[in-house]
């Protein structure tokens, strides 16, 4: 699949390329299977990826995880594409807000607009992911966005 976009091609990653960008960015990538891969978002090439970002669907609510880039594509405003097109993907799918969790991007997320949330304040499904509930240590920013 190749969705067009902001002047990218963007396409549905390999498991195994999307495994191998996390390892690379420190990002959990444990519990992923094929099956995740249909909410996330790639682009570069399938064996090499410039950089991914995934979702999980608990409508209205999506958590996003795992957006990555490539180190030597970092600082091209990838990684702001990539967040952007997650956000459109999201909409259309219907989700209303997209949380995350994350330990080292809080700036990042922060001046694309997303805000703190009180874990408590997250609702239950998200809280049940795998992510949230064993991947992501407590000590993790919890932040969110709702989405026009």
């Amino acid at each position: 699949m190749t969705i067009r976009g902001q002047g990218r091609n963007y396409f549905r990653p390999a498991l195994i390329s999307v495994q191998t960008l996390l390892r690379e960015a420190q990002l959990p990538s444990s519990d992923l299977t094929a099956a995740h891969l249909e909410h996330f978002i790639g682009c570069g090439s399938g064996e090499a990826l410039d950089g991914v970002v995934g979702l999980e669907m608990y409508l209205p609510h999506a958590l996003l995880r795992s957006l990555a880039v490539a180190s030597t594509k970092r600082g091209h405003g990838i990684g702001q594409a990539l967040l952007a097109e997650a956000e459109r993907y999201a909409q259309y799918r219907g989700a209303r807000e997209i949380y995350l969790l994350t330990t080292t991007a809080e700036s990042f997320f922060r001046l694309a607009h997303y805000g703190h949330v009180a874990r408590d304040d997250v609702p239950q499904a998200i809280r049940r992911t795998t992510e949230f509930a064993s991947l992501c240590p407590a000590s993790a920013v919890v932040m969110r966005k709702k989405l026009a």
